[in-house]
């Protein structure tokens, strides 16, 4: 209630100026209709700042300095701050005469009112406000009564709701009652004034004193700006007297404005409020609490900071509304989007899994830094629009100023819509990542995980480029002949670059084919392994040994996909001449039985192993054929266990496998000599038999 105190003072000591006799006094005859006309029009806050323009105009090019352009911008922005102050020194003079104008104005229409007409309306109005307030108050302590409230309900139910029936009641008075219109054109402001600083006093207590408590800190730092309760209560108490302060200024200058007060006196006026918020505001920055920070670099920061309010100050009473509001952004803004993320952070789903959950996390995240910005840059186009002096008129600086606004504000609108499909897709990607147990389904997420990030990486592409040229079109760049010089420019890339147009339509075509997909086997050429990744040109192949190829699209070739439905793995084995091929058969028949049981083997398996029969005779035995089909990447596994079972079941059966018999005829060396050749002809061919069975990707 201190900052309403002090508003309430002010408007004492201001229009309680003139004696209450003087609103007494005999109204002289009315004038005539014309003349009451004529008075109203010069009344008229837009015709008095003309007339006072009119009287000093700014200077021209015969007036300027020597040297000087008249025609620059910072001439012209010198000129104008100069008349801005010449007209507030100027107004120190009239300050009296001019409240005794508004004050005897005010009085002619409000003869039946006696005297303070502004503070009887406004107490009138106060009284209405809260007695609402305090009447909602008192039905929510007794409907509430037990009931254990904290976080956002708590807020609301105790500080808004009861902040929003204060204003519906003040407003419906202000608009019911039958005010007379300069009466309530001057407690307009003032009301609003007073109902602006309560919301931001109930925001800044909600971030300054509300919010998660980290108990993982010894100094118990907590809330959305992790703030110890010392600091809390500092920052908390000295921003409810900031905006207190500022409430007042706005106020005062509006209902100065309605009461047809001149210009200068205005600004006057203000500017010398605005020394008391400026007082505060240094009184803050000296007195607030840094931790750590002691000695010079504590000294340094707040000459800077003070140095910095001071600027703010002189820049607001020159009237460089614009440049103001855009320090005032350099100190508020960083704060307001730390409190911004931290808030949207208790109200985010961590585990969302469906589309749904995670679209909203993202426009609360997102969306919520995406407006604060966005409303303070459209405040900042509305105070440039509306305040702007004639040295903020030149066409160049409206265009860059307006087109920068509107470049931020594209910038975070684009960044959203990628954060939205980026989200969405490797939303779709981990889905897709999941083990499953059906083929088909298995097919369609290895095809997403390949298509996906391509996907990717061309929609961010895209909408970089759209909104920069967005921002371009916006700062006044023609991106018409850009677009077409963009073009020209790619044709001639094009020829000049024709390996990687080729590259990148080749991979276009294998990914309309769908020729191989992430996590598959494929061999080209020499280049072999699994796909790992794609770009837009290459794709990665990892070795079976480690190595990682990256491999154009345009040298791909052929592709031999050895990952695709099934396989077919053939292997031959030599057994004696003696050996009974019907027996042997019989056995393997029994194996591939022992195999499709196996837990481990079985569920690989698409056809068990069987012997197609001899496929041809050797010089110590035959070659017997053997065959089977697996899932694609298993038949290494399958076959390395047939071969152990058909070695042992061999053994048991009595079934040799075919090995050289040499019989030499001479002394003992030379036979022994002749025997080691066989052996060494003998085990070279059967590796290279087996060498020639394999096939498929290798495993250990």
């Amino acid at each position: 209630m201190g900052p309403l105190f002090g508003l309430l003072a002010f408007l004492s000591a201001v229009f309680g100026l003139v004696s209450p006799g003087l609103a007494q006094e005999a109204a002289p005859a009315a004038p005539p209709a014309k003349v009451q006309q004529l008075i109203q029009l010069l009344d008229d806050p837009e015709v008095k700042q003309w007339l006072s323009t009119k009287q000093a105009p700014p200077a021209t090019a015969a007036e300027a300095p020597a040297g000087t352009p008249a025609t620059g911008v910072v001439a012209r922005w010198t000129a104008e701050i100069r008349r801005h102050l010449t007209g507030i020194g100027n107004a120190v003079p009239r300050v009296l005469p001019e409240m005794q104008a508004a004050r005897q104005r005010l009085s002619g229409d409000m003869e039946s009112h006696g005297a303070a007409p502004i503070l009887k309306g406004f107490f009138l109005i106060l009284a209405i406000g809260y007695g609402a307030e305090y009447l909602l108050r008192w039905l929510l302590g007794r409907s509430l009564k037990g009931a254990v409230l904290t976080g956002p309900a708590r807020t609301m139910l105790t500080r808004l709701l009861p902040l929003i029936v204060f204003a519906a009641a003040s407003m419906s008075v202000l608009a019911i009652a039958d005010w007379p219109t300069r009466l309530e054109t001057t407690i307009a402001p003032l009301l609003g004034a007073w109902i602006g600083a309560r919301l931001l006093m109930i925001i800044a207590s909600a971030v300054l004193t509300g919010g998660p408590v980290n108990e993982g800190n010894a100094d118990g730092r907590g809330g959305y700006l992790s703030l110890t309760p010392d600091e809390a209560s500092f920052w908390h108490r000295h921003a409810l007297w900031l905006i207190g302060g500022g409430a007042l200024v706005w106020g005062v200058g509006d209902a100065m404005s309605a009461l047809s007060i001149s210009a200068d006196v205005r600004n006057l006026i203000t500017a010398l409020l605005g020394l008391v918020v400026l007082a505060l505001g240094i009184l803050t920055v000296v007195r607030r609490p840094v931790g750590a920070v002691v000695g010079s670099r504590r000294i340094v920061g707040n000459v800077f900071l003070v140095a910095f309010l001071i600027v703010l100050w002189l820049l607001w009473v020159a009237g460089m509304d614009v440049l103001f509001w855009i320090g005032l952004y350099v100190i508020g803004l960083p704060p307001l989007l730390r409190f911004t993320s931290a808030f949207t952070k208790t109200m985010l789903d961590s585990s969302a899994e469906d589309d749904a959950r995670v679209v909203r996390n993202i426009f609360i995240e997102r969306g919520a830094r995406l407006l604060v910005i966005a409303l303070a840059a459209g405040w900042l186009a509305l105070v440039f629009k509306v305040s702007a002096t004639s040295m903020m008129q030149d066409d160049a600086f409206n265009r860059v100023f307006r087109g920068v606004l509107a470049g931020i504000v594209i910038l975070l609108a684009a960044d959203l819509v990628w954060q939205l499909v980026k989200g969405f897709i490797n939303l779709r990607v981990k889905q897709a990542n999941h083990a499953t147990e059906d083929p088909a389904e298995r097919a369609r997420n290895t095809r997403l995980m390949t298509l996906l990030p391509i996907l990717r990486n061309f929609l961010a592409a895209f909408i970089a480029i759209v909104a920069v040229l967005m921002v371009l079109s916006g700062l006044g760049v023609e991106i018409g002949p850009l677009i077409a010089g963009a073009g020209v420019f790619g044709v001639a890339i094009g020829f000049g670059s024709q390996t990687l147009v080729k590259d990148v339509i080749s991979g276009i075509f294998y990914m309309m084919d769908d020729a191989f997909r992430i996590g598959e086997y494929i061999q080209s050429g020499s280049y072999k392994g699994t796909v790992e990744s794609f770009s837009i040109r290459s794709v990665k192949l990892r070795h079976h040994r480690g190595p990682v190829f990256t491999v154009p699209f345009g040298s791909l070739g052929a592709v031999q996909n050895m990952s695709r439905d099934w396989v077919i793995d053939k292997f031959l084995i030599n057994v004696s001449f003696d050996a009974d091929v019907a027996k042997v058969k019989k056995l393997v028949k029994g194996i591939g039985a022992k195999l499709l049981e196996d837990p481990d083997i079985g569920p690989l398996i698409l056809e068990t192993v069987k012997m197609k029969g001899v496929e041809n005779f050797g010089d110590y035995g035959m070659t017997l054929s053997f065959a089977m089909k697996t899932k694609p990447g298993a038949q290494t596994q399958v076959r390395r266990r047939a071969q152990v079972m058909i070695k042992e079941s061999f053994k048991e059966n009595g079934i040799n496998f075919a090995s050289p018999t040499v019989q030499v005829a001479g002394d003992e060396q030379q036979q022994s000599v002749a025997a080691a050749a066989a052996t060494r002809d003998a085990i070279a061919k059967k590796n290279a038999a087996a060498a020639l069975g394999e096939g498929g990707p290798p495993q250990e």
